[in-house]
């Protein structure tokens, strides 16, 4: 496995240490050691069923660890304190937002729920959709928007308290290829511009540039991480499709497969 590259430039956000997860007898992550840099476009990368919703849930404090821990600014934590969840916006796969709301009464109860004033709301708001050009859809309801204006109203609504850590989990899904390149060509700039740390899970190559931070899950260990460019090149691999083209081949040395059991019941219902 690739080394992090960073040094004290890019200091780590969050520090993952020893993280295992067991859905029953399926072993999700198995003592995963990560690192999340600050101000970075950090790329979390894997096939369906590497462990990235697990991660991704386990950050959000949807799960709790059940074993190994994460720092957070340097101070362990066994699960998210309300520091860190003050400090965290969340873009989930699936749409939460609700469809027979018009995109201004959406991001209006979410800025509710932070205690913004009505006034302050509307100064965010108004911020946050010119910064997406979504200024003229504020009237229209969630359910009217295609697919990418959803998802920079969820952006957007991620975004409203300004939070300092952004999560998205397969955000992209199902939306055409400019479309995505725009969304990640956005968080790109804002990390470079505002030292927003962003998390990005995905399957999909072309979203991560070479010289993004990016970690390799292949069921449920860290097979490669650093730069982009650094670990194809660390790989011996044309580039990062090669990369898990490989990981995923018939030939490879694990075993487990399969889908997740990703609710506190042990119930399968969703993929790693």
């Amino acid at each position: 496995m690739t080394t992090d590259p960073f040094s004290a430039d890019y200091p780590a956000l969050i520090s993952i240490r020893n993280l295992s997860h067991n859905y029953g007898k399926l072993q999700a992550l198995k003592t995963l050691d990560y690192d999340i840099f600050t101000g970075q476009f950090n790329a979390l990368l894997g096939a369906n069923g590497a462990g990235k919703s697990t991660l991704f849930n386990l950050l959000a404090g949807l799960l709790r660890p059940q074993q190994g821990q994460f720092d957070y600014l340097n101070q362990p934590m066994t699960s998210p304190g309300a520091d860190y969840l003050a400090n965290l916006g969340i873009v989930f796969q699936q749409s939460t937002l609700d469809p027979d709301l018009t995109v201004g009464q959406n991001l209006h109860y979410h800025a509710s729920l932070h205690g913004f004033s009505r006034k302050q709301a509307r100064s965010r708001i108004e911020e946050e959709l010119e910064r997406l050009n979504l200024q003229d859809r504020i009237k229209d309801t969630v359910r009217s928007l295609n697919g990418g204006h959803k998802r920079r109203v969820e952006i957007a609504r991620a975004l409203l308290h300004q939070p300092g850590f952004l999560m998205l989990d397969e955000a992209t899904v199902g939306l055409d290829l400019s479309t995505r390149k725009q969304l990640t060509q956005y968080l790109h700039q804002r990390c470079k511009q505002e030292g927003l740390t962003v998390l990005w899970t995905t399957h999909l190559i072309e979203e991560i540039e070479a010289s993004d931070p990016v970690m390799v899950l292949h069921k449920g260990t860290a097979r490669f991480s650093g730069i982009s460019h650094q670990v194809i090149q660390d790989a011996g691999v044309a580039d990062l499709t090669d990369l898990i083209e490989q990981l995923t081949a018939s030939h490879a040395p694990e075993t487990i497969t399969g889908s997740e059991t990703a609710n506190n019941s042990g119930k399968t219902n969703q993929s790693i």
